[in-house]
């Protein structure tokens, strides 16, 4: 009996410590959370309900009437610009995170076999996204493409170069998206700074007993790479294509950046277009990153009872 109130002791001793932890993690969500509310949840939840709406601007504030599906039959069926605008999303955000989930990788495989001046080299490539904001590598964006219409006019693109020449006699479209890849490589690299550190740390998670394991069964490093490394980065490699998905979708020169933000300036029953624009771009970001969920899960085996 005495044990039993002992043990009883001890487990309302527990919770109560355990409660109190989490009253004091809630504490120190509470500013996070009520930010969120504030400042996300609740404009969130408007955007929605404005993107039936039409909102115009009169003298004493905003005149909202309800409009029903109209906004996103309009911009569907009449607006010129939105569905070619949401197409060049998807032909930018595909290719895009493909290079670049390429080459972090390779970056952070490279960076993670260096021994001196490891910590050197990770803080050289991810010092560009701490210094490189939005409006600083817009800038140096504008200037890139000044330079390369000018080098355009003088001659035309990357005619001449071997290695571009003979893909372009074999398919032309794969010669244009490397000519594409080429121009923009710059905002390639800015995007790279964080996949590679998500790579670096995924690398250094994998138990070196496997590699040794391999080695001992005389594996060569490309089958340590397929069989290994590659499977057991899997879970990284989604964190780090969802970041990327999410971070081109919230680039600021898309072509769906540029008709919210007229659209938001109308005064004339824009906001709610802008509203519905932002929220049919949320849904095809969302798909996005639902397909690469699919592509990247870890699939489980299936199960086979043996009778």
């Amino acid at each position: 009996m005495a044990e039993k109130k002992t043990n009883r002791a001890k487990g309302g001793r527990t919770k109560g410590y355990e409660r109190r932890q989490n009253r004091l993690g809630y504490a120190f969500m509470a500013p996070w959370i009520t930010g969120f509310v504030i400042f996300t949840l609740i404009p969130f939840a408007a955007t929605i309900c404005l993107s039936f709406c039409n909102v115009n601007t009169n003298v004493t504030g905003y005149d909202i009437t309800f409009a029903g599906w109209n906004n996103y039959y309009t911009a569907f069926f009449r607006n010129t610009e939105f569905v070619p605008a949401l197409l060049s999303f998807l032909g930018m955000v595909i290719p895009y995170t493909f290079v670049i989930l390429v080459v972090s990788f390779v970056m952070a495989y490279l960076l993670n076999k260096i021994e001196a001046g490891k910590g050197l080299m990770r803080t050289i490539y991810f010092l560009p996204v701490i210094i490189m904001s939005g409006p600083v590598m817009s800038q140096i964006l504008d200037k890139a493409d000044e330079t390369v219409q000018a080098a355009q006019g003088l001659y035309n693109g990357y005619e001449g170069v071997f290695v571009l020449d003979m893909i372009r006699s074999y398919s032309p479209r794969i010669a244009f998206f490397m000519e594409g890849i080429f121009d923009q490589l710059t905002m390639i690299l800015w995007f790279t700074g964080i996949p590679i550190v998500l790579f670096v740390s995924g690398l250094q998670r994998i138990n070196g007993s496997l590699y040794e394991a391999a080695k001992i069964d005389m594996a060569n490093e490309w089958q340590i790479l397929w069989k290994i490394t590659i499977p057991m980065i899997k879970p990284t490699a989604l964190v780090a294509v969802i970041f990327t998905i999410a971070q081109l979708g919230t680039y600021d020169t898309s072509a769906i950046y540029s008709l919210i933000k007229t659209a938001t300036n109308n005064t004339n029953g824009g906001l709610g277009f802008a509203a519905t624009y932002s929220w049919i771009y949320c849904i095809v970001v969302l798909t996005v990153i639902g397909m690469a969920f699919l592509i990247f899960r870890e699939r489980q085996a299936k199960r086979r009872d043996i009778w």
